[in-house]
């Protein structure tokens, strides 16, 4: 058994040093490599990130492989550009990660318990204010991600440091309160910003009821998105395959196609 670990290590590290040298190469000679930066790496690496997260909700596995050399690829690339500013090497990087992990890890490394998964979590938030990092327990959550991801991510540092008074009836009767504000609006329609701020609320707080049902809400919406979408594609079929045009339709016909897809899915 040690024999075998001692071996995939080699061979983990062999790959790994050929990877090294073959970023190497290409930046030396090939012309797109050469005139990449970090800031042109930046939203293809952002592709690469979703493009691994649809192969995780797909479930398939070889595309995972594959989406996860890509976003190797990238890490190794920034590494490189800034190697050759002698900013930083990837071996500092690992290095930096590492150490980061045992200094996180104090109930493994140091004399710390963590009973749970969750005990591990305010601890890691802990450090992490400790450091002086982050100013806020909601820090490192960055501006720029996605609104319902976001929402999931301040929710969870928020309940990590403790957060966690309210109760699950509590969560439903603040979503049942936010559709209440709502509802009126065709009898006493809000104002535009007022309106705003009632779905934005009700988003949040649906948001929030979804991940203490362990349910990641922007999986499920996803989820949503394929579900419609295949419907579509399936009338669309339906529609060319009866000689007709999409354009052509009434509202009033495509609601009949849609119900029936509703009907029998299949």
């Amino acid at each position: 058994m040690a024999l075998s670990t001692e071996l995939a290590s080699q061979q983990t590290a062999e790959a790994f040093i050929r990877l090294l040298a073959i970023m190497a190469e290409l930046r030396e000679k090939c012309p797109w490599d050469q005139k990449q930066t970090m800031e042109s790496l930046r939203h293809l690496t952002l592709e690469e990130a979703f493009e691994l997260s649809e192969a995780v909700l797909e479930g398939d596995m070889q595309e995972i492989k594959k989406e996860l050399g890509d976003l190797l690829l990238h890490i190794v690339f920034y590494a490189h550009i800034a190697s050759e500013t002698q900013t930083f090497t990837i071996t500092e990087v690992i290095q930096t990660l590492c150490e980061k992990l045992i200094y996180r890890h104090p109930h493994i490394y140091g004399q710390q318990t963590a009973e749970d998964s969750k005990a591990v979590e305010q601890n890691w938030e802990k450090l992490k204010l400790k450091e002086g990092k982050n100013k806020s327990i909601l820090g490192g959550v960055p501006p720029s991600l996605p609104s319902l991801i976001k929402a999931v991510r301040v929710q969870e540092k928020a309940r990590r440091a403790g957060f966690e008074g309210q109760t699950q009836a509590t969560r439903w009767a603040k979503i049942q309160q936010a559709m209440q504000t709502i509802a009126p609006q065709m009898e006493q329609p809000l104002d535009a910003t007022d309106l705003q701020d009632a779905w934005g609320h009700l988003l949040f707080t649906l948001a929030d009821y979804a991940k203490v049902e362990d349910i990641n809400p922007e999986e499920a919406l996803e989820k949503a998105n394929k579900t419609f979408v295949q419907k579509i594609k399936a009338i669309e079929q339906k529609i060319t395959q009866q000689g007709q045009e999409l354009a052509d339709l009434s509202p009033q016909v495509l609601q009949r196609y849609w119900e029936e897809t509703t009907r029998n899915p299949d």
